[in-house]
This record gives C-alpha cells, structure tokens and sequence, in this order.
C-alpha cells in the first residue's frame, strides 16, 4: 500500500498546480489542474452516456489520467511548449509515474489510447478536455477577463463528437450563472 500512499501524494499536488495559459489571458489565480480534470471527468462521463458508443467509466478514467504528468513538470501554455519536446517530456513523466504503482500497466493503457485519439472512449475524452476549457473561459470571461475568447472560439473546430459539438452549442447559448437562478429554493 506505500505505492499507492506515494502515488496519491503525488495526485493530490495536481490540486497546487496551476493552469498556466489562464495567466496569459490575465487570470490571477487560475484554476488548478485537479480543478480541470474534475469538471473534465464529470464532462466525459456525461457526454459518454449520452453518446452510448463508449465506456463511460473509461472515459472518465481517461480524463483522470490525462494531465497527471503535470504533477512533475507541471502545466505549460502553448508557447512554453514550443521550446520544448513536451510530449515526450509528457510520454516520460506518466510512464514513470505509471511504473510507481502495480496498476501502472493499465494506466499506461489508458495513457497510450487517449494520445491516440482512436477510440470512441479517446475522442470523448479529448472533447471532454477541451470542452471544460471553453467552460472555464466562459465563467473567466464572466469575471471581466476578455482574452479568454480565444479559448472558446477554438474549441468548436477542434471537436470530433457530435456529442461534444452539441454541448458546445447549448454551452455558447448560456451563461455561467444560470443553473444558481434557476435552482429550486428551498422554503
């Protein structure tokens, strides 16, 4: 059970690192990947669901595990990852992270068919990925942070489900703080 002691550790950091490509949009306190990958995960799971063609479970599995690595050489926007080879620095940190726990095989599954993009449990998740992008943008935007428009306007043309594309929609014609408004009030 120390593996696992270890390895959680290591999970939980993901709650101190932050998002950083919100710093370029002028967020001051960004959310944190283990923020990211909650919503993520509940966003798979639904879309998932609604989908019917992929494994619900796995897709959330996946969007668990998608950013870990990031709890080794955290999270890099966009520019910072140009200068670097960060996919094989991403591949390396989550294979050695993976190979910390008896699980680790399965982990690496699940890491190696997301990076693949193949499945209907890959595609999902990867829509999930970007979509809890554009719902953050949303909410940052909301809070008077108007760069964050990029985020939203590029996650439609990079969606491969049409249940990802349908969220999108409902998402775009929405705001952040409908679901407070419209909650049932309790006498």
């Amino acid at each position: 059970m120390q593996d696992l002691v270890r390895f959680l550790h290591e999970v939980g950091h993901l709650k101190r690192v932050a998002r950083t490509g919100w710093w370029v949009a002028g967020v001051r306190d960004p959310e944190s990947v283990a923020e990211h990958s909650f919503r993520a995960a509940w966003i798979g799971y639904l879309l998932a669901s609604r989908d019917g063609a992929a494994d619900p479970a796995r897709v959330v599995l996946m969007c668990l595990a998608n950013d870990l690595h990031e709890a080794r050489i955290n999270d890099l926007h966009k520019i910072g990852q140009a200068y670097l080879d960060y996919p094989a620095a991403e591949t390396k940190a989550f294979r050695d992270q993976a190979a910390s726990v008896a699980e680790g095989e399965a982990l690496l599954d699940v890491h190696r068919e997301f990076q693949a993009g193949e499945t209907p449990e890959a595609r999902i998740a990867r829509d999930a990925d970007r979509l809890e992008c554009a719902f953050q943008a949303i909410e940052y935007i909301y809070e008077g942070h108007a760069p964050c428009r990029s985020w939203v306007e590029n996650t439609r043309p990079a969606l491969r489900t049409e249940v990802g594309r349908a969220l999108f929609a409902a998402l775009i014609a929405a705001e952040p703080g409908v679901w407070f408004r419209e909650a049932p009030r309790v006498p």
